[in-house]
């Protein structure tokens, strides 16, 4: 052991690198993987700024002075005695979901109840593994009042160790099938070793559809839970299909009994149930036919899950199931049993297919379930059936998008909260997607430009609070329908706006005062303090929710002397309205870089927008944010232009010399900008850059890939690890900003999570 001279405090455990945020408090546990060996990383986290290593294999310890070496027999191990002793340390009950099905589902949904009422940790994603559960347990608090932890297993002796670091107050046991029975001498040893998980429990909840005689007489007492109990409250959920049902009633009867609340409260929750990314994949395939791309493997109890859905989707029109089998594997026992559950499906459609070269033909505006095996080559055949759309798109990782909030969140105070903002279609990223993906982080408020986009998040079942910024006398009416929150900025809007209050009948309704604190663009003068608080005296119908402002020059670090001014100017104005006003109110002037350049000026709330894609000027923070945007299209075809031949609108290129042009369809309709003609931008193929060539048209580029023996359908990167979104608004003389808002709503966006 390595001890280091100064002593470090530690806040954040990370075991891959790309995920550290805040290094200097991190310490790196080195696991070893069954592909990659986190020793090799060290050196990667030491350049990043972390300085304490968890570590299982002597290493030369002079090459990374100031840093503190744990040596351990086992990193993983290490990692979990580490949980086991941070849980015990917390008092806050524990609440272990496991089974064979549903586990993510249920939690997600259990959270979605609850977190309105208390503060809950849940376990990210499907973090129930050996590592998956340890993480989570890290990140209980001392003021968190309820954990979700999820547990799962596939090996015998497995269950021991999850069960030791989570010491469960509560069990839920979600279902029983046969993922990874084969592991197991007998149904009942399977199990056991799920009811393991639950041992000590004060109360465990069942799920129906698990067989009452699988448990013995001394296990802990069994709340099994009936759907039809919550028939009225489940009859308004927005999935209606058998296992939403089941996994909704099982959360809901957990829920009922962490809070205490009416049923019109379970029923406003149970409406707004968020849909999960499964492994399920719909999109519109040839002929009108609707497929359903769930290939990732042939799991029977996802199975049953995946015709349920389809069952849900489909409607009156004709159900096709497409069953991919590996001759080399799949016995026909295994066959015989997914024959008879289709079965219980009818009217359904069902085909084998054992050959890959095996053609098939659907009846047009029929829904196509592929199920697995990855080895029978089902992704391939469902991709074939896909309609074919414009070859360009954007990919959105939430993932990043996730993890960059958690950066921006560290530099806050914890009690911060956080507005997110999503106009102009979230940047361009989807105003939907991204709004509802936040929603579920628990962020604390939205911020829109005007009412209507308010109103579709409203409609689609964002219920977070909503700021819109440019509130117009025209969308007021919408804004108190849909509990939109309006900026209030002139003597006219305020006076319109508590006319329409009266009209309504409303009073205390929320509104957001603006200050124009120096940016001369919407707000009040700091001179009408005054007059603005008397107003607002006066009128019952408003209530001052926040004060605000924007900074001008929030990313100059060298000089910061007129952002002191405005932040200035800004507490002198709120100051009057505390001493005014009977309640308190919150106030926020920082954006993004704002956050990294002037945290002293956090107050109550703070604004993130662009920040969150990863963008920003503070050279530190940089470093530790995450792309969210990636840009990529592919080869429509190649040509070669001889000595002397023109290319493209007004024959601005001229080739002095033999070319090999690739023709990429994307153009200035698309948002690649008409200015990165004739080789001021480009873009990557085969790691390499490809300046245009000739003037960018509407629908396509050409760029010069001599050399790079290109063919059709080669991926091109516009947008990537290559060329980063600041590479080409630069290219363009603009701001990301620009870039991304500016990308065509016909380019297809894809949300992953990385």
């Amino acid at each position: 052991m390595q001890v280091a001279e100064l002593v470090m405090s530690i806040d954040e455990v990370a075991y891959d690198t790309r995920k550290i945020r805040v290094a200097p408090q991190t310490v790196f546990f080195a696991l070893n993987g069954m592909f990659r060996d986190g020793h090799d990383f060290i050196g990667t986290a030491y350049d990043m700024g972390a300085r304490c290593f968890v570590v299982s294999k002597p290493l030369d310890y002079s090459y990374f002075p100031g840093a503190a070496f744990i040596y351990v027999p086992e990193t993983l191990r290490a990692l979990q005695n580490l949980a086991k002793n941070h849980r015990e340390k917390m008092t806050c009950p524990v609440v272990v979901i496991s089974g064979s099905a549903g586990k993510t589902m249920v939690k997600e949904w259990l959270y979605h109840f609850i977190a309105p009422e208390k503060r809950v940790v849940r376990s990210p994603k499907s973090f129930n593994s050996q590592l998956g559960v340890a993480l989570s347990l890290l990140e209980i608090r001392r003021d968190t009042e309820i954990a979700l932890i999820e547990a799962g297993i596939s090996q015998p002796g497995e269950m021991d160790h999850l069960h030791a670091m989570i010491q469960p107050n509560f069990g839920v046991f979600t279902s029983f099938g046969r993922a990874h029975a084969e592991n197991f001498l007998t149904i009942q040893d399977h199990f056991n070793e799920k009811l393991d998980a639950f041992k000590g429990v004060e109360r465990l909840f069942v799920s129906s559809t698990i067989d009452h005689a699988l448990f013995s007489t001394d296990t802990t007492p069994c709340e099994f839970v009936d759907p039809n109990a919550f028939s009225e409250i489940v009859a308004h959920a927005p999935f209606q299909d058998r296992v939403s049902i089941l996994n909704a009633s099982l959360a809901l009867s957990v829920a009922k009994n962490m809070i205490k609340a009416p049923d019109s409260y379970w029923i406003e929750r149970i409406k707004s149930l968020p849909k999960l990314a499964l492994r399920l994949e719909v999109f519109e395939g040839v002929n009108g036919i609707t497929i359903i791309n769930d290939t990732y493997n042939l799991d029977f109890d996802a199975l049953i899950h995946s015709l349920d859905f389809q069952r849900e989707i489909a409607g009156d029109r004709q159900r096709v199931v497409v069953i991919g089998i590996d001759a080399l594997h799949q016995s026909a026992g295994q066959l015989s049993s997914i024959q008879e559950l289709i079965n219980l499906y009818q009217p359904i459609s069902f085909h084998v297919r054992r050959d890959p070269h095996e053609s098939i033909e659907f009846t047009p505006n029929a829904v196509v379930l592929f199920k697995g095996t990855r080895n029978a080559e089902m992704e391939r055949l469902a991709q074939q059936f896909r309609l074919k759309r414009h070859q360009t798109q954007v990919e959105i990782d939430l993932g990043a998008l996730r993890d960059n909030l958690a950066t921006f969140k560290s530099l806050l105070d914890p009690k911060t909260k956080i507005m997110a903002m999503v106009k102009a279609q979230s940047y361009g990223s989807g105003i939907v997607e991204i709004a509802s993906f936040l929603q579920r982080q628990g962020i604390h408020y939205l911020g829109v430009a005007y009412a209507d986009e308010g109103v579709e998040l409203r409609k689609q079942g964002i219920t977070v609070p909503i700021l819109v910024m440019n509130a117009e006398e025209a969308g007021f009416e919408a804004c108190i329908a849909h509990q939109l929150e309006p900026a209030i900025f002139a003597f006219d809007q305020l006076d319109a706006f508590i006319k329409e209050a009266i009209l309504q009948g409303v009073t205390a309704y929320p509104i957001h005062i603006k200050l124009d604190s120096g940016m001369k663009r919407l707000g009040f003068e700091p001179e009408d303090a005054t007059q603005v608080l008397q107003i607002i005296q006066s009128q019952p119908e408003v209530h001052v929710k926040s004060i605000y402002t924007h900074l001008a020059d929030a990313d100059n670090r060298r000089d910061k002397r007129f952002t002191s001014l405005q932040v200035q100017r800004f507490m002198v104005f709120t100051t009057e309205f505390a001493e005014g006003l009977a309640y308190s109110f919150d106030r926020h002037v920082l954006n993004s870089d704002g956050i990294a350049n002037y945290a002293a000026a956090q107050f109550e709330q703070v604004r993130i927008g662009i920040g969150m894609y990863g963008v920003s000027s503070h050279p530190n923070l940089k470093r530790s944010l995450r792309p969210v945007l990636s840009w990529s299209s592919t080869v429509s075809q190649v040509k070669h232009v001889n000595k002397g031949e023109s290319v493209g609108y007004g024959r601005t290129f001229r080739a002095k010399d033999a070319h090999v042009l690739a023709v990429i369809p994307v153009g200035y309709a698309d948002g690649f900008a008409r200015c990165l003609s004739n080789g001021k931008g480009g873009v990557f193929i085969k790691n390499t850059f490809c300046p245009t060539v000739g003037r960018v048209c509407m629908d396509m580029i050409m760029v010069d890939v001599t050399g790079l023996e290109v063919k059709a359908g080669e991926r091109v990167e516009i947008i990537g690890k290559q060329q980063t979104l600041e590479d080409l608004a630069l290219a363009m003389d603009t701001i990301p900003y620009e870039v991304m808002t500016g990308i065509a709503d016909r380019v297809h966006r894809i949300y992953i999570e990385s």
